[in-house]
């Protein structure tokens, strides 16, 4: 998105009665009120699903947040939040996903690992199995010996 918008900034709504059968290209933050069938793309836009709308598409964006029906792979840069009474078909992936209580949700759910340096931070070392503590000498002659 652009600096000067803001995030919660709709730059382009299609509402209830629009019908749209292709591929959508869009930049900054989209709402989708109506049905969409075919495929939805965005480098770094913000998709808004709401509660009416019907999507059959696969969906490539930097956010999404959902309120209605999706049909398809689904994947984000940023973040997928899914709010009730959503009701999602296919499978999620994104860095951040949030589900809430009451969405009805079949697929697969992935997330991509976070930087080795969040993984160094939350437990005070790396969790990379290389550079674990090494075993005591004792253990390792006993290994030796075998």
């Amino acid at each position: 998105m652009k600096k000067n918008k803001k995030p919660d900034t709709i730059s382009t709504l299609l509402g209830m009665d629009t019908i749209v059968d292709g591929t959508l290209e869009f930049s900054d933050t989209i709402r989708l009120d109506g049905k969409v069938k075919g495929k939805i793309t965005s480098r770094e836009g913000t998709l808004i699903v709401g509660e009416k709308a019907v999507i059959e598409a696969e969906i490539s964006v930097g956010m999404a947040i959902i309120k209605g029906e999706v049909s398809g792979r689904m994947e984000a840069r940023d973040s997928i939040q899914i709010h009730a009474p959503a009701k999602i078909t296919g499978d999620i992936h994104a860095p951040s996903i949030s589900i809430d209580s009451g969405v009805i949700f079949n697929g697969n759910c992935s997330m991509e690992a976070q930087p080795a340096a969040q993984k160094k931070f939350m437990f005070g070392r790396d969790k990379n199995p290389e550079s674990q503590v090494p075993e005591p000498e004792e253990k390792k002659s006993k290994n030796l010996d075998n």
